[in-house]
């Protein structure tokens, strides 16, 4: 039998990019990535970013979704534990607002981990 080719220690394409994500980057990548993966949800963060001061009050959340109040409440649970939002109670209402600089680490987490290719 035919004797295969063994990779060299570079492996068989070269080596890996050291700026690949670790596992606690992919799990907060992919942490973030799940709460943003319902359409309901990144609507929601789109409208409360949209808002003066980045801030939105449970009671106007519902109508433009045509949702109710309970299924919104839940999505914006999932966006505050997942550290986009932050949730202030005032009074009978909850008021949210964008955490600041969470959209731009995001961002920036994958930039990261996207290699820039020069042709």
């Amino acid at each position: 039998m035919p004797e295969l080719p063994t990779p060299d220690s570079a492996g068989c394409c070269g080596p890996l990019d050291a700026r690949a994500a670790d596992r606690d980057t992919a799990t907060a990548l992919a942490r973030t990535f799940k709460a943003l993966a319902d359409p309901a949800r990144v609507q929601l963060l789109s409208i409360v970013a949209a808002q003066d001061g980045a801030e939105a009050c449970v009671c106007d959340l519902t109508e433009p979704l045509g949702l109710a109040q309970p299924t919104v409440s839940h999505h914006l649970k999932i966006l505050v534990d997942a550290g986009l939002l932050a949730r202030e109670q005032r009074g009978r209402w909850a008021y949210f607002s964008l955490v600041p600089g969470a959209l731009s680490s995001l961002a920036a987490g994958l930039a990261e981990q996207v290699p820039t290719h020069q042709g």
